[in-house]
């Protein structure tokens, strides 16, 4: 088996110090995601955009992690890290859920370097970066330290799909797995259940800049994933996410190899306020879904349920 170096080996410690200097430049006028705010972000507690994020990077669990995509955990599991204080603020399936609220760590990036060198010493498959959207700045400059210390794992750019395209240009060379969730195919419907109007737009945009930097997945013999795209896509009652589109979209724009899970794992917290989807998805519904996704011609789909019950890891306190 031909060894593997992740992509961010072919980057120097100059390189890596200028594409942070570049990120950390966004945080004055925040754009560092797709909302935008425009708010300065370079203090201790910064000024009160949509994430509430300042200088420093809020954790709010870590640890080695059976419950992502079986690419993803292999035998040994994911190292995920959750960060907190999302730009995007509601989410429709648990642990993000959890990660939404106030708990958590803020960190500086020798700290954040210490957890991926803590989870690499825990033999896990990868880094995975969970809602990292807002934090591009300071994942940067945690991995440049972190590289310099020994770090050898492929990191997994785990968003929501929702992020800034410059900023993820960024990270082309840096990431060797993307996996961005597609929610929606209809602007009215990211506008009511996301309140961003614009999120198919950037959606699709953000999709074409993954693929264009890592192309489709590539695994090694065991089936462990080491570079390329995977999306996520989460089937909602009364199909409001729009799931034939979405999947027409991706076998037709960006590729018919794209891996493509297809969850059932919504979580109906959101009843009081929508009660149209206060309910779980039915197997109709599912069985539906799936008939969708084969129509359009992707050709690698994940029908498995994550094999952990629903919850995060538990929460770091201060």
């Amino acid at each position: 088996m031909k060894p593997f170096f992740p992509a961010y080996f072919n980057l120097s410690t100059a390189d890596l110090e200028k594409r942070a200097q570049v990120a950390y430049s966004h945080l004055e006028k925040c754009d560092v995601c797709a909302r935008n705010c425009g708010v300065n972000r370079l203090y201790e507690v910064g000024e009160p955009g949509i994430c509430k994020t300042g200088l420093r990077v809020r954790v709010t669990s870590y640890g080695v992690d059976m419950g992502e995509e079986s690419p993803l955990v292999g035998t040994k599991g994911s190292g995920t890290i959750f960060f907190g204080r999302l730009p995007m603020k509601f989410k429709f399936y648990q642990p993000y859920e959890f990660s939404d609220s106030d708990d958590g760590i803020d960190m500086e990036p020798e700290q954040l370097a210490a957890i991926m060198l803590e989870l690499q010493d825990s033999e896990c498959h990868n880094i995975n970066l969970i809602a990292p959207s807002h934090v591009v700045p300071q994942i940067l400059a945690a991995l440049k330290i972190a590289v310099k210390a020994g770090l050898f794992l492929p990191l997994v750019y785990n968003s929501d799909g929702y992020d800034s395209v410059e900023i993820l240009k960024l990270l082309d060379g840096a990431i060797d797995i993307f996996l961005p969730d597609m929610r929606f195919s209809d602007p009215a419907a990211a506008d009511r259940y996301l309140r961003v109007s614009d999120y198919i737009k950037i959606n699709h945009a953000v999709v074409k800049e993954m693929h264009h930097q890592v192309g489709d997945l590539i695994t090694d013999d065991f089936g462990v994933a080491k570079h390329g795209l995977m999306v996520r896509h989460l089937v909602l009652p009364r199909n409001l996410a729009g799931t034939e589109d979405i999947a027409r979209y991706l076998a037709k724009e960006i590729s018919p190899n794209t891996y493509f899970h297809l969850m059932r794992r919504y979580f109906p917290s959101l009843g009081r306020t929508f009660p149209e989807i206060n309910r779980p998805v039915t197997d109709a519904e599912y069985d539906a879904a799936v008939n969708w996704v084969k129509k359009a011609g992707l050709q690698r789909i994940d029908l498995g349920p994550l094999p952990r019950s629903l919850g995060p890891l538990p929460a770091l306190t201060k």
